[in-house]
């Protein structure tokens, strides 16, 4: 079984659990053994598809104010989760092929493995509500038409990703790419280097 093969299943089980109840409140209850590598993947696509829909709440141009700014707080809360959930990932990886021996002419890739799988989680949720977007029955046949052409080309796109990471994890096992991971160092967070909080001391 590839990376991807197991990643996906997971994204999707994480996406079909949310919406039983369909609520950014609604406790996880990860069903993988705690640690695993099944286990983050599972919370990385909860994670993932709770900041979804918080970014849909966010935009209801009739939001309180008050209830928007705790929202805010809420998704940039969420963005360091999800980072740092990428981030231990690839500390998976990482220690998964520590002892390759890598060749000589070995390249790096654009991105760490972790973070292309970010994408991939993402695009489990693109293709979850592109999907319910040609079930409508409220909107026009156009609507749905559209909506399926673009679930067609979302569809290539996970194949397309998906394969795209097990052969850099192929690549990588057999020493022809490395990895070289760099922490995101978020900035906005940190109160000693947003001006904005270290001005207000």
């Amino acid at each position: 079984m590839t990376f991807t093969e197991l990643s996906n299943p997971i994204f999707v089980r994480s996406i079909d659990d949310y919406h039983k109840t369909d609520n950014v409140d609604t406790p996880i209850h990860n069903p993988y053994e705690l640690k695993s590598i099944e286990y983050y993947l599972y919370l990385k696509n909860w994670i993932d598809t709770v900041q979804w829909h918080l970014e849909d709440i966010i935009r209801d141009p009739n939001i309180d104010p008050v209830e928007a700014l705790a929202l805010k707080r809420r998704i940039d809360k969420s963005n360091q989760d999800r980072t740092d959930l990428v981030e231990l990932i690839d500390s998976y990886f990482l220690d998964k092929y520590k002892d390759v021996e890598v060749q000589a002419d070995a390249t790096i890739n654009t991105e760490s493995p972790a973070w292309a799988v970010d994408r991939l989680s993402i695009l489990a949720l693109k293709i979850y509500h592109m999907r319910q977007e040609t079930e409508r029955a409220d909107v026009s046949e156009e609507h749905r038409a559209q909506c399926a052409r673009k679930l067609d080309v979302l569809l290539e796109q996970q194949k397309d990703l998906s394969a795209a990471i097990d052969q850099l994890l192929a690549d990588i096992e057999a020493g022809r790419k490395y990895m070289k991971v760099y922490k995101q160092m978020k900035m906005y967070n940190d109160p000693a280097l947003n001006p904005v909080l270290y001005g207000k001391k």
